[in-house]
């Protein structure tokens, strides 16, 4: 099992239309919407690859209730804890002429300090039969910033692989319990070493910074262009495949999937990082996020390319 850590998770409303004329009346050629949010995308990616994922985080209101529901209908575990701020919702509108994607995020509520300590105790009672435990995104507002340090401490523990997909101090206060693997994207890693990362030999050295700060490993993604991977030894180059993108919203999330799937099945980081590109490619090719294709998975692998460096 792997356990899918997420504090804000949403209900996502994808619309796309043929051409979005602003300050007008616009009417949507497809519409789709279902659960969403950075974990829950990595759940859904991971059922998708075979791999058994259980979700946790906080739901709340009409919307929560939503989100369970579809979880339930797709068969994926869930274990969340109930509050009272209302689960949020997110839109992405794609203009299919000028081939483009806006977001639309509606910001988290806060919660209660006392939901923090349910939610550890629901990762405790599931940790130890867990081979990796993934953490994603942001907290609610005003939520404890050790949050993450603490699952990660619960992880090692457990022997479970700990992955740490977020910035800044959540991230840094993180690396201090040693996960296993961060997995920033190099605006992320930029916003947490606190300095601009104009060339690739700036990004190496900010992902040593990490490692030295306690990571094991870490993977630094970057939309289209290419992924730098670091196991405290090597370094590599993973060029993720050429694809007519419809949505790239959650790619991020689909690629962290795929990492850990590969890695739990006892690949380097470099083969893993090969996976996990055609994962989070895969997942560009559909309307919503973290509802990829294994067959666009395993098309797009022999496509991807990935070559130690010197660094």
């Amino acid at each position: 099992m792997i356990l899918c850590i997420g504090a804000t998770p949403a209900v996502q409303r994808v619309m796309i239309f043929r051409k979005l004329v602003f300050d007008a009346v616009n009417r949507a050629e497809q519409t789709f919407a279902g659960a969403a949010g950075k974990s829950i995308n990595v759940a859904k990616v991971l059922q998708a690859l075979g791999d058994r994922p259980l979700a946790t985080g906080f739901l709340g209101g009409v919307l929560g209730e939503q989100l369970r529901a579809d979880l339930r209908a797709r068969g994926i575990d869930q274990d969340f804890v109930s509050v009272s701020a209302g689960t949020r919702q997110c839109a992405t509108v794609i203009d299919s002429f000028a081939g483009t994607q806006t977001e639309l995020i509606e910001e988290s509520r806060p919660v209660a300090r006392a939901d923090y300590r349910k939610l550890g105790d629901v990762i405790g009672r599931h940790v130890g039969r867990c081979r990796a435990v993934v953490m994603s995104g942001t907290i609610t507002p005003g939520g404890p910033e050790d949050f993450y340090y603490r699952c990660v401490r619960l992880a090692n523990r457990a022997g479970a692989l700990s992955v740490v997909d977020a910035r800044g101090n959540l991230l840094l206060k993180a690396l201090k319990a040693k996960p296993g693997l961060a997995k920033p994207n190099r605006q992320e890693l930029a916003a947490t070493v606190g300095r601009p990362l104009r060339n690739r030999t700036a990004v190496m050295r900010a992902v040593r910074q990490l490692v030295e700060q306690g990571a094991g490993r870490v993977v630094v993604t970057a939309g289209e262009e290419s992924i730098l991977a670091f196991d405290g030894r090597t370094f590599w180059k993973v060029v993720p495949p050429r694809i007519a993108v419809m949505n790239p919203i959650g790619s991020g999330d689909a690629f962290a999937a795929g990492l850990v799937s590969g890695l739990l099945r006892g690949e380097d980081l470099g083969q893993a990082c090969r996976w996990a590109a055609a994962t989070g490619a895969a997942n560009a090719l559909t309307p919503m996020p973290g509802e990829v294709s294994l067959a666009d998975v395993k098309r797009l692998a022999l496509k991807v390319t990935a070559e130690r460096i010197c660094g």
